[in-house]
């Protein structure tokens, strides 16, 4: 298994490949079998290396099809980094507190575009996050994907943008923040009430539902960064 800054580097060593020219936005990639030859490298660092990209918005993985390029890559980049160079507490709470508004907006309107393939997709998600209880790398992982499918039903390319941008800048809080007891758990049923107002189609029950798990996330969000304050205050 590739570690942590394994995948970093592998990821940035992609990302330079992305973004070299040679290949049009919207292109659909090579295998991961292929781009492993390619840079001589396993095929499980790629694999990280493209899941770590799609949240942060460079790469589309559409089920059943492939990897895809963004289109939107080159102007999403440039955004995050700037963003990034002045994250700080103040401007993380702050961030947090738009994050929380943007995802019950996504859960409203994904509500009233939820489909049987959605539902199947984002138990899939939720069947993982259960497996990984106490893997809280791969547990995350579906926790951030499971919250980009229902940016994507939302249907709004701007509000999943906008997202995804904002979920990049928080990952790292959101990992120290379920490193705590129960964290995950508590986690993983606050998402089952989500998917389980979405099988009833109530746009007031889905809000409701991600409105209560935003204030324990944004509550353990905020706790991780203060405590990373104070060991370096």
């Amino acid at each position: 298994m590739p570690t942590g800054t394994a995948v970093s580097a592998v990821a940035k060593r992609l990302l330079e490949l992305f973004t070299s020219g040679n290949i049009p936005a919207g292109t659909r990639l090579p295998p991961e079998r292929e781009l492993a030859a390619t840079l001589d490298i396993g095929r499980s660092a790629v694999r990280e290396a493209l899941a770590a990209l799609e949240i942060l918005g460079v790469v589309d993985v559409r089920p059943g099809s492939g990897t895809y390029l963004r289109g939107s890559a080159s102007e999403l980049l440039p955004e995050t980094l700037s963003w990034g160079l002045m994250i700080g507490a103040p401007r993380t709470r702050e961030l947090i507190e738009v994050r929380s508004g943007l995802e019950v907006l996504a859960a409203r309107l994904a509500a009233e575009r939820v489909t049987p393939a959605d539902l199947t997709q984002l138990g899939g998600y939720l069947s993982t996050m259960q497996q990984q209880l106490e893997n809280p790398t791969r547990f995350i992982e579906a926790d951030l994907k499971f919250h980009l499918h229902i940016a994507r039903m939302a249907d709004n390319q701007v509000l999943a943008d906008l997202l995804q941008s904002i979920r990049s800048l928080l990952r790292v809080w959101v990992e120290r923040g379920l490193r705590r007891g129960d964290d995950a758990e508590f986690a993983l049923r606050e998402h089952t009430l989500i998917y389980d107002a979405l099988v009833t189609g109530d746009p007031m029950k889905v809000e409701n539902a991600m409105r209560d798990h935003m204030t324990t996330a944004s509550a353990r969000l905020e706790r991780s960064s203060v405590d990373a304050d104070e060991l370096t205050g």
